[in-house]
């Protein structure tokens, strides 16, 4: 269920608090496990049957199968309970949060941390104006305060129910060690992180390249001052700086390697667009352009799709689904990577099959289908969906 955070930045909760986590890291499970499943039974037994008498095939896409469960009892039951749910993770950290918030602060202080704030950036109204996720007052909460790092961390350990790893960082750790095993001339020298909010994301890059420099951007103050806190408590030399991706202050040629997680479908199409070229401007001959994402909609059936774009619709994810609807290689190509240098891959969970599973991935030469109904969700069995291109 929750997971304990492994860092001093965690905030001390009381037994209660410990208590209601662990209460709706369990709810959120019972959701996305057994919901789930009887929300694909009544899609098959229900909705398909009705759809085809009235449309003469199955749901053919996303929409489609959205369409044919609207109004059924288990999408419903589904739906209320996950809202529901996505609101209790916030409120139940908010509290711990707010009273550690001096010690918080304190520690900041007093580990260090690298970090460079830009009090003239114009914040995107995607980051400030959006409760993504549900979050009350988002990723600006609390300003350049460490309010919005503390809730998010503390939160997303709630909301991942342990299937992120001890420090939120299975992401990270998975996808760096499978470009290691996978290309073991790769040594990249500068890392440039985009979209990192408090780095969990980013940390396991140094890990995995200790000798890199590493960079970690993102427009909200406050995460980049928690995270870079939360950087200097683990040992992990990381810069943490206010920057947009669509607009890098940086020279060109500047980056062996420019990463993300989970965060271009937080971008409009336009800014997306930006992002990536801004990445294929920045990027030194030979080097990687790499994102993890959610797997898109072209590559799954109708159900899945309509599965993974729930966050759109119900989740304050307005670019969601539009970015899942894309194709990575269209979207690399219309950055200048050449089409012959894309590639994209599912790699298993480090935390739960272990880094052997990704040797053993990789020697098999094997091609895993993202359509399969673990990649991209938080369940038993995780596995992550990536793409990336290089650029010669």
């Amino acid at each position: 269920m929750s997971v304990e955070l492994q860092h001093p930045m965690n905030p001390q909760k009381t037994a209660d608090e410990a208590a209601r986590g662990r209460f709706v890291s369990g709810m959120r499970s019972l959701i996305l496990n057994d919901l789930a499943a009887d929300m694909k039974a009544a899609y098959d037994r229900r909705a398909v049957p009705a759809w085809e008498r009235s449309h003469g095939a199955p749901p053919q896409s996303s929409a489609e199968a959205h369409k044919a469960m609207r109004g059924d009892p288990a999408f419903n039951i589904y739906s209320a309970m996950r809202v529901q749910a996505q609101k209790m993770v916030w409120a139940s950290v908010a509290e711990s949060v707010e009273r550690e918030a001096e010690r918080l602060g304190a520690a900041a202080r007093a580990a260090g941390g690298k970090v460079a704030l830009n009090p003239t950036l114009e914040v995107p109204n995607n980051v400030g104006a959006i409760e993504v996720h549900l979050m009350p007052g988002s990723y600006t909460r609390g300003g350049d305060s460490l309010e919005a790092g503390a809730v998010y961390d503390r939160g997303l350990a709630v909301f991942s129910m342990g299937l992120m790893g001890a420090n939120l960082d299975d992401i990270g750790l998975s996808m760096s060690r499978y470009i290691r095993l996978k290309y073991p001339d790769f040594a990249p020298q500068r890392i440039l992180d985009t979209g990192t909010t408090i780095g969990h994301n980013t940390l396991p890059w140094k890990q995995t390249y200790p000798g890199a420099e590493v960079i970690a951007i993102d427009a909200a103050p406050g995460v980049l001052v928690y995270g870079a806190a939360r950087a200097a408590m683990q040992g992990q030399n990381v810069q943490f700086v206010q920057m947009c991706a669509d607009k890098l202050d940086y020279p060109d040629a500047s980056f062996d390697l420019v990463w993300s997680s989970m965060f271009l479908h937080e971008l409009s199409k336009k800014q997306r667009a930006a992002a990536l070229a801004e990445a294929y401007r920045v990027l030194k001959p030979g080097g990687l352009m790499l994102h993890m994402e959610l797997p898109p909609n072209a590559e799954m059936g109708a159900f899945d799709g309509f599965y993974l774009d729930w966050d759109s619709w119900y989740n304050e994810e307005p670019y969601y689904k539009g970015f899942r609807d894309e194709k990575p290689p269209e979207l690399c190509a219309a950055a200048r990577f050449a089409p012959t240098d894309y590639f994209q891959f599912v790699v298993p969970s480090i935390g739960i099959y272990g880094e052997q599973a990704i040797a053993d991935l990789i020697a098999s030469e094997a091609a895993e289908a993202v359509g399969q109904a673990t990649t991209g969700r938080l369940a038993e069995g995780v596995m992550w969906f990536g793409f990336g291109a290089w650029k010669k």
